[in-house]
Formats: structure tokens, C-alpha cells, sequence
């Protein structure tokens, strides 16, 4: 596609050269809800969910059918997307931490190359309070220039956001279509803005609590819902009552996901825009008798993502490729023909996934470095999961192995078992392989339950865990109950 005049002024502006910026003029748009599990998506294998406009945006482009989280919970798994660096590298090994200002940042990065960087939505990555919210301007924002958003709050009916000002905006509605007014807005822009843009929407809902719309939940009956075949029953498992209200706020954000591609559509913008739809971790719902995240398990680790970019990426296709966060800033960088900084642990995969050239990884690296109570998480693990087994370990033992092709549901656990112990050990050196070649160590994990919903943090940010335990042992009584 050739530059306009204002397209080139702009691009020189940038610093970029025409030709240089007519290879790298692609918009983005990133479409991210908070908690959306793989198996809660019509395309994607579940008729009881609703979501019309997914399934269009997908036969519009290409399912990736093994995109995964690698460390499913919220903060973690937003820092390694912004970065391309895996936690231990980047230092969001838990929630509530503070994202470093002198990070590599793929908003940055963008930004540098010419690009109007927009954030809308739940950030979660600047440590501390949750709320009341207020981001400043400044490095603490990681590149973005246009911003409606707030820390982390999870009340879907009355929430708010900020912009350059500390004084809290209300949104008004529930959060799914308010976020999409913003990101509206932010679009509109590109009337009087010849820029190239980044845009990223990142939606509270689906994540619990677990209430929709009325008009949304109507949409869903309990009792014909089909559970997984691995839903157990439990203590503070949802039921069936709440998994139909978790469906109907991903339809609410299904609808939304409809409204921002009419936008693009009205716009123009249609043609040139690279639109990528996943999460930051899955949902146990139930599965194995679980709730959350946190787990090796599929429904945990694995989320949607769904990649249209018209004349490139070949509609209604498939991707076997694997593709982890920390692969989304080098890949999308790819994309967009912008050098990825040398900091970024991932791996460009445009050319797996766009052009269908070359190959991806043989395997997904997972971790989790210490315990949460709130959702059952014992202990730090680490994980590898490769296109017919997930194998997990603590330090100290093997967790769990599955064989995906013969058990997809994972009820049947295989350490130890005597006709597993080739794969096992071959599957633990995979393992090894991936934490040496990424510098991780099990000396990154912690045994102390540092997190709590973010009460642990009420006092002041912190950076890293360590800074936390050391501020810990020297105010125990301003941390009773850690």
C-alpha cells in the first residue's frame, strides 16, 4: 500500500524513511479480556458460547491453536506480552509488583519506530494499591502515549479510568463497552493523526466475579450448559449458575469485539490493520476441580488467538505453530517490520504463522515461582508442554504427565508410571534445556505466600519479591498474617 502525502510527512517526522515506513505502516490492534480460557469460544470448539463475531474475525484471518500463557496470572503475564522477556528475566515473578520504567517495552518500541501507542483499559503492572488506579505520565506508562486506564479493579458495573490527571473518570456502564467507547475514541483519531497505530484494549471480564448483564445472562440456561469432561464439583468451584455468567460477559465482550471491527470498517482502516485477539490466562472453572489459574493444566495455560490481517494472513487457516507471550512483541515487531530489541527473549514467528516459512518451537515453557492460597497453588512449578505431552514439575518431584493425543482432558497422570518413564525423562530434559537457555533457576522461586489480592502490597511498591521480603522481615507487624 503507498503512503499519502500525510502518511509520508509523518513517517519523516518519525525519523523513518518512506520506503522504510511503506514496509512497516501496518496498524495494530491487540484485543485483550482478562481470564478468557481457549475452550470459551464458539470457533474454537464450544457451541454453547455465543461469540458471532470471533467466529467471523477468524474465518476472516487464522486460529492459532496453541497459544499459551507462560505464566498464567494476571501481572506476570501482561509484563512478559509488554516485554518479550520471561519473568524471572523481566522481574514480574507475582502479582502486585512493580514493572521496572527502564524495561524493554514493545509499546516503547513502536513508539520509537513512529507509531501512536494507545493503552485502554486494565494495566496492572505499576505494583502497589489497586486502586484507586492513577498511572502518571511518564516512563511508569512504558511507552504509551495515549491512555484511558487504570491499575487493576474488578468491578465490571462501576469502574473507572484515568487519563492525564489523577482524578478518577467514571465509565458509567458495564466495563466491556465502556473500554470499547475508549478504544472508539482512540480510533477516531486516525482522522486528523496520519500515524500508523498500536492499540491495545484490555478488558476486565471474563475474570471473576462472575456477573453479567442480565440481558447477556439470559442468553445462557445452567442446566443445558455441557460441562468439560474433567468439571468436578467443589469448594468454591464455580457452578454451573457461574460458568452461564462468565459465558454471557464473553459475549458481552464478543459484541464489543463487533463494534471496534465496524469501527475499523467505517474508518478505512480495515485493510492495513493487523487485529490479534487473545488473553493473559485461561480459567479452571471447575476443570479437575480447580478454580483460576496458576495451573499446568489446559485450561489454565491455554487462550484464544485469533489473527485477521487481510491480503497477508490467509483466511480461514489454521496455525499449528506454538506461540507463547513472550513470542507476541517479537512477532507483532516482525510484522510491522520494525528490528526487535535484543533484549526480547522470544522469537519473531511472522514468518511461521504469517507466510507459513519456517519453523516455530517444538515446545511451550511455563512458571509459576511460589504459592497463592487464593487458588490452590501449592508451590512454584515449571512446565513444558510440546504437541502431544504437558509434563510439570515442583523442585523437589515430578507433578504431572500427560499424554494429550491419547488424554485431553488430562484426568490420567503418568509420573512414575513405568510405561511413561522414557517420555518423562525425555520431557524433563526438554525442560532443563529451557531453563538453562532462558536463565532460569529454581533459586527465583519463594516458599514465603508473598500475595494476597494485592492487601500484602498496601504499603508501598515494590519491584521485586526480595525487596518485599526484605521489607517484610523489617516491618512484621505491618505485615501480620503474610
Amino acid at each position: 500500500m503507498s503512503l499519502t502525502r500525510r502518511e509520508f510527512v509523518a513517517a519523516s517526522a518519525a525519523g523513518v524513511s518512506g520506503e522504510a515506513a511503506e514496509a512497516r505502516r501496518p496498524n495494530i490492534l491487540f484485543l485483550m479480556p482478562d481470564q478468557h480460557r481457549y475452550h470459551a469460544v464458539g470457533c474454537l470448539g464450544n457451541p454453547d458460547v455465543r461469540t458471532p463475531h470471533l467466529d467471523r474475525l477468524a474465518a476472516e484471518g487464522v486460529i492459532l491453536d496453541h497459544v499459551f500463557a507462560n505464566t498464567p496470572v494476571c501481572c506476570p503475564a501482561r509484563s512478559v506480552l509488554l516485554t518479550g522477556q520471561y519473568c524471572h528475566r523481566n522481574g514480574m515473578v507475582a502479582n502486585d509488583l512493580r514493572l521496572r520504567e527502564g524495561s524493554v517495552s514493545f509499546a516503547q518500541t513502536m513508539r520509537d519506530a513512529g507509531y501512536r501507542t494507545g493503552c485502554v483499559g486494565k494495566w496492572h503492572l505499576d505494583g502497589g494499591p489497586r486502586e484507586p488506579g492513577f498511572v502518571p505520565p511518564g516512563p511508569r506508562r512504558q511507552g504509551f502515549e495515549f491512555w484511558a486506564a487504570h491499575q487493576c479493579s474488578h468491578r465490571h458495573f462501576d469502574n473507572h479510568y484515568f487519563r492525564d490527571e489523577a482524578e478518577p473518570i467514571k465509565l458509567g456502564k458495564f466495563e466491556a463497552e465502556g473500554w470499547a467507547d475508549l478504544g472508539v475514541e482512540f480510533l477516531e483519531a486516525t482522522k486528523t493523526d496520519a500515524r500508523p497505530f498500536y492499540l491495545t484494549v484490555q478488558w476486565g471480564p471474563p475474570h471473576d466475579p462472575y456477573k453479567a448483564p442480565a440481558s447477556y445472562t439470559k442468553e445462557y440456561q445452567p442446566a443445558k450448559l455441557a460441562m468439560r469432561e474433567n468439571y468436578a464439583a467443589g469448594e468454591r468451584v464455580p457452578t454451573p449458575e457461574l460458568i452461564a455468567e462468565y459465558y454471557g460477559m464473553v459475549t458481552a465482550i464478543d459484541d464489543q469485539v463487533g463494534r471496534l471491527m465496524a469501527k475499523l470498517d467505517e474508518l478505512g482502516l480495515r485493510e492495513n490493520t493487523i487485529v490479534l485477539y487473545s488473553s493473559d490466562h485461561g480459567d479452571m472453572l471447575g476443570s479437575q476441580g480447580a478454580r483460576l489459574k496458576r495451573k499446568p493444566w489446559e485450561e489454565s495455560i491455554r487462550v484464544p488467538g485469533i489473527l485477521r490481517w487481510p491480503g497477508k494472513v490467509a483466511a480461514k487457516t489454521r496455525s499449528d505453530v506454538f506461540f507463547t507471550h513472550v513470542d507476541f512483541a517479537p512477532t507483532l515487531l516482525g510484522m510491522a517490520g520494525v528490528p526487535v530489541p535484543k533484549a526480547m527473549q522470544g522469537q519473531d514467528l511472522s514468518g511461521p504463522i504469517v507466510k507459513g516459512k519456517g519453523r516455530g518451537p517444538d515446545s511451550a515453557f511455563f512458571q509459576i515461582f511460589g504459592p497463592f492460597a487464593g487458588d490452590g497453588t501449592g508451590a512454584g512449578w515449571r512446565g513444558v508442554r510440546t504437541a502431544t505431552h504437558m509434563y510439570a514439575r515442583y523442585e523437589d518431584r515430578p507433578w504431572v504427565l500427560y499424554d494429550l493425543r491419547k488424554d485431553p482432558y488430562q484426568r490420567t497422570n503418568l509420573v512414575g508410571q513405568a510405561g511413561s518413564a522414557g517420555v518423562q525423562r525425555k520431557l524433563e530434559r526438554r525442560l532443563e534445556q529451557w531453563m538453562k537457555g532462558t536463565g532460569d533457576s529454581w533459586s527465583f522461586n519463594w516458599t514465603h505466600p508473598v500475595e494476597d489480592g494485592g492487601r500484602l502490597y498496601k504499603h508501598r511498591t515494590f519491584y521485586t519479591v526480595g525487596e518485599y521480603l526484605e521489607w517484610a522481615k523489617q516491618n512484621p507487624k505491618l505485615d501480620a498474617g503474610g
